[in-house]
């Protein structure tokens, strides 16, 4: 879902703070960063004040006793804040990946909870840049840029009161240099946050193009539409270039005032202490030390700008991570369990419509009784609601009205899981995954045996799997991209087969398949059919002779259920639904 900054929920420090509780286990981690942070700023401050003791004692006083021993302390002080520096980024990297990848995992788990009419709605390419760059940009900010966040802020304080102590006037300059930065802070700040969020939107937008290209590269190819196609990623990079400029260019301007205003506050500090030493009242190693206390303060200075930025990016990535875990799933499990199921599927007085079109209702009114062990064939013109219908049994959709029962009780009263168990569904378009054939066949039953399996084969004719270079283990490629589309149609039947559930769902599982294997398939799901309740949609009449009765959806309603001969006798839109070859062909079989 493309959506435009106007719109979008405000992010701000609100987001990152909802976000709090994934630092919870890593607490003790936490602590040593803050804790090693801390030491190594308290170091970087002790060195240059050993570095003023050794000038103004043993150097001014030509004394080389003490030489000696005050520089073995401020080596030892360096080599300990390398420690802690090394501590701190190990401890680091472990937390913040600990992060990243429980964030990750719980979205995950979330898009998976969401009802289907949320992944409909939203563009793939959006839900994949909020799960890969969005995770990214907080887990840069929470290991990087809020410690040193808290750090700089707390080294420019403490720096600045030392500087105040050892020399008040020198003090006022640094401390004076805090103005503009707050004030260019707070201007960067409102603007950042805009462009950062169209930026990470326009990526999303590009990423689904890549993913479209990609998963329909053979109808872009079949119809000679590379170039068209180019050219629209063309456009879409473009303008994620341009936008990404402006962020650059706000950026740049950022971080050049930030460079400027403290090297231009070393110069005045050069300037004053010069004259402070001629004039008596600063000593040649104040000065030394007053001046690298200053220089330790450019990086924390210039570097806020960097982090700021950061803050920017993971307070947007937070937003947008918020908008999923925010959205309430309206299809909710339920805490019943069917203890013997028998499949005795109904559809009582059952409506749908979809929640931003509840005045068009898809189905109205619907009552079918499909008893266990029997099949029904759902025959309508394209349209008329026969894919809804299905789609409703394992829960894909809730009825907006009245109910589906299996077994007597209500689907939506079930444990989600505990359904899908019972109910497996075979698609038109069937869905596989970049895994290999037999992790695509057993995807709902993982305990499936050998013998199942190779069952499950011989009913959806799907033996072409053990021609395959690695047979069951060759590995078919994304979207099963390798298998033409009935080899795709019988893998996915054999997948639902497999899971052996209590009632099976084919909607329209065979149309990709030629005549003969359409046959030699349709004879093997009689045996699977007589097992099991069965719910078939169906646009050929060898089709419908699969199944014991045929239930006809007309403009959302089941207006006649019988016998397919009766009613292509009595019925004569049934009759015109059915090609007139194909209908004498099956009247006289």
């Amino acid at each position: 879902m493309s959506t435009t900054p106007a719109s979008d929920p405000p992010a701000g420090v609100h987001s990152l703070w909802r976000l709090r509780s994934y630092l919870a286990p890593h607490v003790p981690a936490l602590a040593i960063m803050l804790g090693t942070s801390l030491g190594g700023v308290a170091l970087s401050i002790a060195i240059p004040l050993v570095t003023k003791a050794l000038i103004d004692g043993p150097i001014t006083d030509r004394e080389l006793g003490p030489v000696l021993p005050l520089g073995l302390l401020a080596l030892a002080l360096g080599v300990l804040e390398a420690v802690l520096i090394f501590w701190r980024r190990w401890v680091q990297s472990n937390a913040v990946l600990g992060i990243e990848t429980a964030m990750r995992h719980d979205l995950y788990e979330r898009l998976q909870q969401l009802p289907m009419s949320f992944h409909s709605k939203w563009q793939s390419g959006q839900l994949l840049s909020r799960a890969t760059t969005d995770l990214s940009a907080i887990r840069r900010f929470s290991g990087f840029g809020l410690l040193f966040l808290v750090i700089n802020i707390l080294q420019v304080t403490v720096v600045t009161i030392v500087l105040l102590n050892m020399y008040w006037p020198l003090g006022l300059v640094v401390a004076a240099t805090a103005a503009p930065i707050v004030w260019l802070s707070m201007r960067f700040e409102k603007s950042y946050v805009v462009v950062s969020r169209r930026v990470q939107d326009e990526q999303g937008d590009l990423a689904t193009l890549s993913e479209e290209g990609a998963v329909g590269i053979r109808v872009i190819k079949s119809f000679g539409r590379s170039e068209h196609v180019a050219q629209q990623y063309e456009s879409a990079a473009r303008k994620l270039y341009d936008t990404s400029m402006d962020k650059v260019r706000l950026s740049a301007r950022f971080w050049s005032f930030l460079e400027v205003i403290p090297n231009f506050a070393v110069v005045v500090v050069l300037l004053l202490g010069a004259i402070g030493v001629g004039k008596g009242l600063l000593t040649p190693g104040e000065l030394v030390a007053f001046i690298t206390l200053m220089l330790s303060l450019v990086w924390p200075v210039a570097s806020l700008g960097v982090i700021l930025a950061m803050a920017q990016e993971a307070m947007t990535a937070s937003a947008r991570i918020l908008e999923i875990f925010d959205t309430q799933p309206d299809i909710v499990s339920g805490t019943r369990v069917v203890e013997q199921p028998r499949g005795h599927l109904r559809f009582e007085h059952v409506d749908f419509a979809f929640p931003d079109a509840l005045d068009e209702p898809v189905l109205r009114d619907v009552n079918l009784d499909v008893r266990p062990g029997e099949t029904v064939a759902l025959v309508g013109a394209t349209g008329s609601g026969k894919t809804i219908l299905t789609a409703l049994v394992p829960r894909l959709y809730d009825v907006t009205g009245g109910r589906v029962t299996l077994d007597g009780v209500d689907v939506r009263e079930l444990q989600l899981p505990h359904l899908r168990q019972l109910v497996a569904t075979a698609f038109e378009d069937p869905t596989l995954f970049s895994m290999s054939a037999r992790e695509n066949l057993t995807l709902g039953r993982a305990d499936a045996t050998e013998a199942e399996i190779a069952e499950a084969l011989e009913v959806s004719q799907a033996g072409f799997v053990h021609d395959l270079p690695w047979g069951l283990d060759t590995r078919i490629g994304e979207q099963g991209m390798a298998l033409s589309g009935g080899q795709r149609q019988r893998l996915a039947l054999a997948r639902a087969v497999l899971a052996q559930p209590r009632v099976l769902v084919l909607d329209d599982t065979l149309s990709a398949l030629d005549v003969h294997t359409e046959k030699l398939v349709e004879e093997a799901l009689q045996r699977v059919l007589s097992a099991t309740t069965g719910l078939v949609v169906a646009h050929r009449a060898s089709t419908v002779l699969l199944a014991d009765r045929v239930a006809l959806l007309q403009d959302g309603t089941i207006t006649h259920v019988g016998d397919h001969r009766e009613l292509l006798a009595t019925v004569p839109e049934y009759r015109s639904l059915l090609a007139a070859e194909t209908e004498s062909e099956e009247v006289s079989a």
